[in-house]
Order: C-alpha cells, then structure tokens, then sequence
C-alpha cells in the first residue's frame, strides 16, 4: 500500500495517541513529581509517538514516510536547540565574568521590594518591545531578576511569572517579533492592523496582570530566613570585581537585537564577549572558580572561561542561597531540555503527518454555531496544539490556515482571527513543560513550568479575554465590502 493509497485516520484512531499521552504524562508527575521533566516525560512522549506510529502502520502509513516527517520536524527545530546551547553558554561567562553580579548588587540597592515584580514585569515589557524577542529577554535581563528576587528574599516562581507576562506582552507587541509576524501572515491581515486589532485584548491583560503583581508586591514580605541585603553586596563584592562597565555584554546584546540581526550569532557573541570580560576584570574569580592560585597562569585562565561555556559557573561563595542561584549556565545543562524538545518534537510531527492534528481540528470545528464559539475553539485549538504537538508555531500555522475559510464565510473579517492566534498560541506556549516555549523558559530561568505557570497573569488573561470579547461581541470587526468583493472573485 504506498502513502497515496493510505487511509485517513479516524476521529478515534486520532484521539488514542493523545490520551495515551495525557495518560503517561499524570502518571509521570504523580510518580516523579518536580524531576518528570529530567526523563520520565520525555519516556511519555517517545511512547505515545509509538502507539501513534502503529495507528500509522494500521491505517498504510509507512514507517519510511513517519521517518521522514520526524526528521523535518526535529530539523525545523534546529535553530531554537542551538539558541538553547548558546544561552547555556552566555548564562555561564556572564556570572564568570560579573554581568549577572552585577545586575543582581545593582538591582538589590535600587529596586524595593514591595513593588519588584511590578517593576520587573515592566522592565522585560519595554526590553521584549525594544528588541522583539521574549526568548532574548529572559535570558538577559530575566536572569539578573530572578537573581535580585533571590537576593531580596522574594518569591522566584512570582518573579518568573512576572519576567515571563512582560516579555510575552513585548513579543506580541513588537514589529521586530517572529510570531507578530507570522500570525498575520498566516492569515493574509496587514501587519500593523494586526497589532493595532491586539491592543484592545492585550492592553487591558498587561493591565491587569500589572495591577496583580503590584498588590501581591505590596501585601508580601519578603523571606525571613533569608540574609541581609547588605550580606549578599558583601558576598558579591568579595566574590566580583563589580562595576558598571560589566553590563557591555547585555548591552551589545540589546544593541543587536534591536538591529535583528540572527539570535543564535547574538547569544554566540554575548556568551564570548562575556569570556573576554571575565579574562580581564575577573581573573581572580577564574583562577579560584578552577582551583589555581597562580595569578598570572594564562592557561588556567583560558580554562576557566572554557570550562563557563560547556559546563557553566560553579559558585563557592560559602552562602548555600547565592551558590544555588550562581551555580548555572553552560551548554550541558541544556542537554535535558534539548532532549525534551526531541522527544515533544517526534511526537508532534507523526500526528502532524499523519494527518490527526486536521482531524481533530475539523471535529472540533463542527461544534463552532455562533462567533463566540467560534473564537473559543479557535483559542481551544491552538492551546491544544501547544499541548499535543509542542510548537507555538505549529499552533498558530495550522489553525490560522484551517480555520480563515471559517472566518471569511462567516464574514468576519481575518485580522479577527490573527488576534485570536497570537491571544492563545503565542502566549499559552510557555505554560506547557514540554512545549519548545515552557521548556526554555523554565532552562534559563531555572523554575519548573508548572511552578511559574499560575503567576503568569497575562499569559493566562489573554485567551479569556480573547473569548469574553467573542461572546459579547465586543471589537470583532466585520469583514470589510472590498474583502468581501475579493474573496468572491
């Protein structure tokens, strides 16, 4: 039987393999709890891709042509392992050379901890905004918050979800941004039109995320058992030779960003860059980081700025607190999430080619009678692409084309439906552990998904608010007469 004559799957035959997912993935938290990321999910996945791969074989599909598919789909996701490795590497000579120190003894003198997560949230808004990349905040300006929340006693999981709902509000945002890009590619909308359409769901979700993190600033205090803020200057500033000049590399770094040039070049720089400012102002930090106590051992030097890149810092300031949060970095610590994103990705493409994402998809369409319905399985359907096929941008591409027809018949005019995709795909993407999005976020900021989820307020309020408008009606913009006109040539 070749792959022409292979039949279409089922509605059920596209349902097994999803629930045996959600069946392996409980059972993976229940057993493991905050370690089912470190291999157990990614065991969860690698068999669930298998009883799809069987449904596959039963239905005609040969294993030469699911080869293929998952070969394409890991290889599109080449680019976003790479970015992995190289934040890996920036993470590990900033703290080597100061950068991360220094934005965490700067940032514990001058940000009060009452209004932190407030502060932060607007700090990665205007960051993500400026440069378009939520991935290129997090881990810059991210890093250095979730250290001076550390140092201010503060919650980390709150102060991820705070970084996360700015930067995710810049992405959305920003012209420069891959996602603001495509959805409205997608969907055939001006770029402009698109972003202007999202302000009236994204402003008032921004707005009431930051009201959240200014009231639960005001009502925290911060951890008793945690030392003195002037405690930890002391530590950094016998540990690093601190001062302003260390943040060039974060800056040379925004300054690429903006001009969008390629990430993974980017981060490359950054990461090297970091090593020469470690070479020249940190030298007593890497000879005691590699154990050598020769002042001028050129080649114990290079080792240490070497080691920071595979296999990160290694803090030994004597304070547990400090050590656990400067203990990071390297392109080794990012083989577990890499690996996860293998895995997500294996999966994901075998019920893409297999043509079970379509069939869910339509079975779902079946159930859309009114607008408001409409727009709730559109933002249904794309957070369950991010869930079952693990690429934010998979959730945008397949329901933006399957789902525009819809629109147009419908006579609702697209830029509808290009907001609803970056009000769900986007933002929800980085609130699944296995999704290329939650799994990166959760790397580099080094808080599990699950435990920053519930703070990310307006990842969370974006898709309601999305919907509420679809069900009152509220700024759903008919389809334009000369839209009409076209669409019936």
């Amino acid at each position: 039987m070749t792959e022409d004559t292979a039949r279409e799957p089922s509605l059920l035959d596209s349902l097994i393999p999803v629930a045996f997912l959600i069946a392996l993935l409980t059972t993976s938290v229940l057993l493991y709890k905050d370690n089912s990321s470190y291999g157990p999910n990614q065991i969860a996945l690698i068999l669930a891709g298998g009883i799809a791969l069987l449904v596959g074989w039963k239905n005609g599909v040969k294993w030469r042509t699911m080869e293929q598919a998952i070969a394409k789909g890991i290889g599109n996701t080449v680019g976003a392992m790479l970015i992995l490795l190289m934040v890996g590497a920036l993470i590990g000579t900033w703290i080597l050379s100061g950068t991360v120190p220094a934005m965490i003894y700067y940032g514990l003198q001058v940000i009060h901890p009452s209004v932190f997560y407030f502060t932060a949230c607007i700090l990665c808004a205007i960051t993500s905004i400026s440069i378009g990349s939520s991935w290129t905040t997090a881990s810059t300006i991210g890093i250095g918050l979730i250290g001076i929340s550390s140092g201010l006693g503060l919650s980390m999981e709150i102060t991820a979800g705070a970084i996360i709902s700015g930067a995710y509000f810049g992405d959305k945002m920003s012209p420069l941004s891959d996602t603001t890009n495509l959805a409205p590619a997608v969907t055939g909308t001006d770029l402009f039109t698109h972003i202007r359409h999202m302000m009236w769901t994204t402003v008032p979700s921004i707005s009431i995320a930051l009201i959240l993190f200014l009231a639960i600033g005001l009502d925290q205090e911060p951890l008793q058992d945690s030392i003195s803020v002037e405690g930890r200057l002391l530590i950094l500033d016998q540990n690093f030779s601190i001062g302003l000049h260390l943040f060039l590399p974060m800056l040379v770094v925004f300054f690429l960003a903006y001009k969008k040039y390629p990430a993974f070049p980017i981060l490359l720089f950054g990461a090297i860059l970091g090593g020469v400012m470690a070479l020249i102002f940190q030298q007593q930090t890497i000879l005691r980081f590699v154990g050598v106590n020769d002042m001028w051992d050129g080649v114990s030097l290079f080792k240490g700025v070497w080691t920071a890149l595979f296999d990160g810092y290694n803090s030994q300031t004597g304070n547990g607190e400090l050590d656990d949060l400067l203990t990071r970095g390297g392109m080794a610590n990012m083989l577990n999430t890499i690996w996860l994103i293998m895995c997500a990705i294996t999966y994901g493409s075998i019920l893409e080619k297999l043509g079970m994402l379509r069939k869910l998809v339509v079975g779902v369409l079946s159930l859309a009678k009114s607008t408001g319905s409409l727009i709730l399985v559109t933002a249904l359907t794309c957070i369950g692409i991010n869930i079952v096929a693990m690429d934010q941008y998979i959730a945008i591409v397949l329901p933006g084309r399957m789902y525009k027809v819809e629109f147009e018949r419908r006579k609702l005019a697209v830029k509808n439906l290009s907001r609803v995709l970056e009000d769900t795909a986007t933002v929800t993407s980085v609130l699944v552990p296995w999704n290329t999005c939650g799994a990166f976020m959760s790397a580099t900021l080094g808080v599990m998904t699950f435990a920053y989820a519930p703070y990310c307020f307006f990842n969370i309020l974006s898709p309601i608010i999305s919907v509420i408008y679809g069900y009152t009606n509220f700024k759903i913009s008919p389809m334009e007469e000369d839209e009409i006109a076209a669409e019936k040539i």
